[in-house]
């Protein structure tokens, strides 16, 4: 199973990625189609508005000249002499228009062939078919075009806009609004960074924030000549690419998480629950062995009691009945007082358990409990002083039950006493509390333990220590009846330096 949830894992982590891959790949193939569309309006654009003036000219001129061109479609230079320095280097704009525009100078041979064609094509249309391709649309009149007459106006078109500076070529606005339209063709929502270079140096045409170090950069070259080469390139940087494309799959991706993630908690809880069952198990296997032990001894002791009563050697000896007789009733309260604590954890759970809770006085309650132990604690040669310093002692309690508490606790630190019992008994007030602390100088305990000492059928390993009987019920029942009185238990302890039970009950005035 847990080999199997790995590969769910792996499974999935790979199918995810394996989709962000794939939607990267379509985003740099979608971010080129859109540079190619933006780079052909452009280019149409331009080829659009230069057009109808050349044909004009074409038209009108038997023999058209630089300047005649020049002056017709006005095209002219800034006055200003300023340079524009970026990053990649220093692009003397002006300066290289200038040196353009006192060279211009127009294959006027290829405008005359163009001239000519058009004069035949018109001539062999007729007059009539003249008329009504010059009453055509401007559209019309550009798609009636031949690929030859197409790929001749090109040319010249190209070679004269080269003349024209890049920044009144196109303008920026032209490149946001075919970016941002293109983007919204494809439905993707990404913001974008752009920048026109000229053979690897800067121009004017850029956004403010544009950079070459950005990770993924988009480029396509702008007004290609009839050789496919190019003076400008267009660059593109699509800044939401990575949330864009984490988008697309997220939906899918958060399901994918949120189901294996309750797999695995529920695989977790499962084998959490596995274990806890298991050592459960082994728990009360254990108590039943050590509760078959507590009651066969004194039911042994009981048989062995009735055969010597039942004897007439001893029949006959009231003081040696009177002995036996009182043997018997000691082990009969013995199986009782083991019984009823079984009893009492399991009303407990049931929440059948009536305590009923009067005004209580603790020192009495202590002091009551500490005389139940005392004859044990004496014959083992120990002591249990009291330090009683809290000044205000009155609580809401059962008097029968909080006893037993105590005497539950005191009977643990004399238990796990190696030699004589040494134990102190401490009250005082925290605010509208008293604390009691019952410390003792015993092995102690792990602080595994410490957490678990509470818990049912849990007991912590004695190591060379074999003495010690029980079966883990009598601090369950002390947990229990301490959260029934609103209060709070706690132990503090360290190996071979003894423990400390601390309890804190709310008082009343």
């Amino acid at each position: 199973m847990s080999l199997s949830l790995i590969g769910i894992i792996f499974v999935q982590g790979y199918w995810i990625n394996n989709t962000v891959e794939n939607n990267e790949e379509q985003f740099s193939f979608n971010a080129k189609q859109i540079l190619i569309s933006v780079s052909n309006r452009i280019q149409y654009r331009e080829f659009e508005e230069m057009f109808f003036p050349l044909q004009e000219i074409l038209d009108s001129i038997e023999e058209p000249d630089n300047k005649t061109i020049r002056q017709l479609l006005n095209i002219s230079i800034d006055n200003t002499t300023k340079s524009f320095a970026y990053t990649d280097g220093i692009l003397e704009e002006d300066y290289k228009l200038f040196s353009s525009f006192v060279n211009f100078n127009i294959d006027t041979v290829r405008l005359k062939n163009i001239l000519n064609r058009n004069v035949d094509s018109a001539t062999q249309d007729g007059k009539n078919d003249f008329t009504r391709r010059n009453s055509k649309s401007k559209l019309e009149r550009i798609r009636g075009l031949t690929d030859l007459q197409r790929m001749d106006y090109e040319i010249v078109i190209g070679e004269i806009a080269s003349f024209i500076p890049i920044h009144r070529r196109v303008q920026k606005k032209e490149i946001e609004y075919l970016l941002r339209k293109e983007l919204e063709e494809r439905d993707i929502k990404v913001d974008f960074e752009y920048a026109i270079y000229s053979n690897a140096l800067a121009t004017k045409v850029r956004s403010d924030d544009f950079s070459l170090d950005y990770p993924t950069t988009y480029a396509i070259p702008l007004f290609v000549n009839d050789e496919g080469v190019s003076e400008y390139q267009l660059y593109v940087n699509f800044t939401g690419k990575k949330q864009y494309v984490l988008s697309t799959i997220k939906g899918m991706a958060i399901l994918s998480i949120i189901f294996t993630l309750i797999i695995v908690v529920a695989y977790s809880s499962a084998l959490s629950q596995l274990m806890q069952q298991r050592q459960i198990s082994q728990i009360k296997t254990d108590f039943i062995n050590n509760m078959t032990h507590e009651l066969k001894t004194p039911i042994a002791t009981i048989n062995l009691a009735l055969d010597s009563i039942k004897n007439p050697k001893i029949s006959g000896d009231q003081e040696k009945v009177k002995r036996y007789m009182n043997m018997i009733r000691e082990e009969n309260k013995r199986m009782h007082a083991q019984v009823e604590n079984v009893l009492r954890i399991s009303q407990l759970e049931k929440n059948e358990l009536n305590i009923k809770k009067e005004r209580q006085e603790l020192h009495d309650i202590i002091e009551d409990a500490v005389t139940h132990v005392s004859l044990i604690v004496e014959n083992r040669e120990g002591y249990i002083k009291m330090h009683l310093g809290a000044l205000k002692t009155t609580v809401l309690a059962n008097d029968s039950h909080l006893t037993n508490v105590i005497v539950n606790i005191l009977d643990n630190a004399i238990k796990y006493s190696e030699g004589e019992p040494k134990i102190d008994v401490y009250t005082e007030n925290v605010k509208n509390s008293i604390v009691l602390k019952i410390r003792d100088q015993g092995i102690g305990m792990s602080k595994v333990a410490q957490k678990k000492i509470f818990e049912k059928f849990f007991r912590e390993h004695t190591g060379d220590l074999h003495n010690v009987k029980g079966h883990g019920l009598g601090l369950t029942y002390v947990k229990r009846i301490i959260d029934d009185h609103h209060g709070q238990i706690w132990v503090e302890s360290e190996r071979g330096k003894g423990s400390t039970f601390i309890i804190k009950l709310p008082l009343i005035s």
